[in-house]
């Protein structure tokens, strides 16, 4: 488990499924000035951000070459990481190659897999336990995209795509993504599960065998707040910022040493 001393008047902030590069350039680079204004309010008091997969629609780092745009989210971040704000990231099912880039270029820790930490406030006794992932592939069910992770997570088709010319790469992997995005299929899976919401039945299995007080996932692009059984643990999915929705879009986690709350950045 990982341990983070909180200091006093400082906060932990999380986010996901940013999606940047969907739908088109010019609605992404408005979305992503947004972020950028969020990242700018939510660093005066900020000591950690999570930012939990999906940042990018899509991303895959060639040997000398990254998908071009997206300048003032990395800028924006090098300048907080260079300020001694803590940036850790969750690769989610859009951006799974990542991988040393943005830890080699702005300090930023990159995880594939759940995270377990231990979050210490002064004056606490008991310190605050998350787990923390972005959610693709947790959890019964969602078996196609399980077979899925596996050729993607595999080195040697890794490998393969990489030799790949960027033109071609990217290309057919916006290709790809935007096929999955049909209007239709996005309100069919924008829809509350009930007993069959899978990371929530993800975390009731977790809970069973260790007790956490937050679960945070993405994913889901559901802005959802629920007990996790009867322990007093809460599941919380993060939303997302890319389909401009009042009720699900923009919103983001603040934990500021005593109380978790849902926050929304639509009138940043």
């Amino acid at each position: 488990m990982i341990s983070i001393q909180l200091h006093s008047n400082k906060k932990i902030y999380f986010a996901s499924d940013f999606h940047l590069g969907y739908p088109t350039p010019e609605e992404s680079l408005a979305r992503e000035r947004k972020i950028v204004r969020w990242l700018d309010q939510i660093s005066a008091d900020a000591q950690v951000i999570f930012l939990v997969g999906d940042i990018f629609d899509f991303w895959f780092e060639y040997k000398n070459a990254i998908p071009k745009g997206f300048i003032r989210l990395q800028g924006k971040l090098a300048e907080l990481s260079d300020r001694g704000i803590e940036l850790i990231l969750f690769t989610g099912n859009h951006d799974i190659w990542i991988f040393d880039y943005f830890t080699k270029e702005m300090g930023i820790k990159v995880y594939r897999d759940p995270q377990q930490y231990s979050i210490q406030t002064s004056g606490q006794i008991n310190p605050m336990k998350l787990y923390i992932a972005h959610g693709d592939g947790l959890g019964p069910g969602d078996n196609g995209y399980k077979v899925l992770k596996r050729v993607f997570e595999n080195k040697v088709c890794q490998w393969a795509f990489s030799w790949l010319h960027p033109h071609v790469g990217i290309s057919l992997a916006h290709w790809w993504s935007g096929s999955r995005k049909d209007p239709e299929r996005i309100k069919k899976e924008l829809v509350f599960k009930g007993k069959d919401e899978w990371l929530l039945n993800h975390a009731l299995e977790i809970e069973q065998q260790q007790h956490f007080d937050y679960y945070i996932f993405g994913h889901r692009h559901l802005l959802l707040d629920l007990a996790v059984g009867e322990t007093g643990a809460r599941y919380i999915n993060l939303g997302e910022w890319c389909y401009d929705s009042a009720e699900t879009s923009y919103h983001y986690a603040v934990w500021d040493g005593s109380t978790m709350k849902i926050e929304s950045a639509l009138n940043v």
